[in-house]
């Protein structure tokens, strides 16, 4: 989970360099290190729980630990999201500054697409209201995160979910 996490730092860093709105690249970097701050908690109660052993105090914290990390994360995503939206400027030369870009524009594009196929399809009620029955949710980036086949562990790769769980699970 630790070097999961550090992997959406590195994401999160990568896009407050190239985002053009400063608004959104300061909440984009605050995110980040608040992730990191959480990330490094993480790693130093996982390595006191190995020490101590088991203890249901201990599981607790590791537990809060990993929920707080979870949390910290879908911010970052959601800073993310308005980066994208802002705009972004063109990546350097660095494959990994270039696969963050390619990973944004997919899903900028999917939420494209997602917002034409409503503005066509719209189900709007007597009011000009649309319709919330049927109507499908907009993509988001932990959706695209979530569909990432697991090759590797470069950004922005999710992490294999263990046990059933995703990353949305609050329930670890």
């Amino acid at each position: 989970m630790v070097s999961d996490g550090q992997v959406v730092i590195k994401f999160g860093n990568i896009l407050a360099k190239h985002c053009l709105d400063q608004r959104c690249s300061t909440e984009l970097l605050r995110a980040a290190e608040h992730t990191q701050s959480i990330s490094s908690q993480l790693g130093i109660v996982a390595r006191v729980k190995a020490v101590t052993g088991e203890s249901k105090a201990s599981s607790e914290l590791l537990l809060s630990n990993v929920q707080n990390l979870i949390r910290a994360v879908q911010h970052v995503l959601r800073a993310a999201e308005a980066a994208c939206i802002k705009g972004l400027g063109q990546p350097s030369a660095d494959p990994e500054e270039e696969e963050v870009a390619a990973f944004c524009q997919q899903w900028r594009k999917n939420l494209t697409q997602h917002r034409a196929k409503e503005a066509l399809n719209s189900d709007r009620d007597e009011l000009g209201l649309r319709k919330t029955r049927g109507a499908k949710a907009e993509p988001t980036l932990m959706s695209l995160v979530q569909e990432q086949p697991s090759r590797s562990r470069s950004i922005p790769k999710h992490p294999n979910p263990r046990k059933g769980h995703t990353v949305t699970d609050r329930r670890l």
